[in-house]
C-alpha cells in the first residue's frame, strides 16, 4: 500500500479541483496519440486518426479523453486502495482490449504535461512530486493483471 502525505493529498486534490476534464482530457490523449502514433492502433473504431489536425478535431477521441480523467476520479477517491480499484478496468483493459501496458506510462506522461503547461509557474516541483507519484500508482494498478 502506498503511503500518502496530507500534503500529497492535498496537492491531488487540488488538481483535480481546477481541472477542466473536456479540455484536459483531450489534449492529453491527443497528445498521445500524436506524439505516439503507436498507441492509435487501440482506436481503429474512432474514425479518422490519419494525422494531427484529424485526431484533434476527432469528437470521439475529445469524449475518451474526457472519459479517461473521470476515470482518475476513482483514484483520487480511492488514493488509500488504487490497486482493488483499478482491478476491474486493468482486467479489462489487460484480456479484452490487449492494451500494451506502456501506454498507460505514455499517456501518464502526456497528461503531466498538458496540466504543466495548464498550471504554469503553479506546477511547482512539489506539485510534479505528488502528480507524478499519484500517476505512477494509477499506471500500476492499471498494469495489474499483465504480471
Amino acid at each position: 500500500m502506498v503511503e500518502w502525505t496530507d500534503s500529497e493529498r492535498a496537492i491531488i486534490t487540488s488538481i483535480f479541483s481546477n481541472l477542466d476534464y473536456e479540455e484536459i482530457g483531450r489534449k492529453s490523449l491527443c497528445r498521445c496519440l500524436i506524439v505516439y502514433p503507436w498507441t492509435q492502433r487501440y482506436f481503429g473504431g474512432f474514425g479518422s486518426l490519419y494525422n494531427a489536425e484529424t485526431i484533434l478535431c476527432n469528437p470521439l477521441i475529445a469524449a475518451h479523453g474526457t472519459k479517461i480523467l473521470h476515470g482518475l476520479d476513482r483514484a483520487l477517491k480511492n488514493m488509500d486502495d488504487i490497486k482493488n480499484t483499478y482491478a476491474e478496468l486493468s482486467l479489462l483493459h489487460s484480456d479484452k482490449l490487449h492494451v500494451d501496458p506502456d501506454n498507460f506510462r505514455l499517456l501518464a506522461d502526456c497528461l503531466t504535461v498538458v496540466i504543466a503547461a495548464k498550471m504554469g509557474p503553479a506546477f511547482t516541483v512539489d506539485t510534479q512530486v505528488a502528480w507524478q507519484k499519484f500517476l505512477s500508482v494509477v499506471v500500476s494498478a492499471l498494469g495489474r493483471q499483465y504480471h
